[in-house]
């Protein structure tokens, strides 16, 4: 269990640094947008498996909270890049 552990965890680091690559070097706005949403998806799942490993529900909340605030966040820079107000 504990090898299938450090495994995610290798996975996931190797999805930070390519998120993190394509958000510096993303031809376009909206490259750069989908990398920020998986970055977020990623830390989410890192938050989890930590949640996992100690037994604590305090990093199960945060990984919700951050979800949810990605998930926001995304929608809004995605109507600021198509031209729109945020009340429409």
């Amino acid at each position: 269990m504990q090898v299938l552990t450090q495994l995610f965890y290798i996975g996931l680091c190797a999805c930070c640094f390519l998120c993190l690559y394509r958000i510096g070097r993303g031809p376009s706005a909206p490259d750069r947008t989908v990398a920020i949403d998986i970055l977020g998806i990623v830390i989410v799942g890192f938050c989890a498996l930590i949640g996992l490993a100690t037994g604590q529900d305090f990093y199960l909340n945060v990984a919700l909270a951050w979800a949810l605030l990605s998930f926001i966040g995304t929608i809004a820079l995605a109507k600021f890049l198509e031209g729109r107000s945020f009340d429409e």
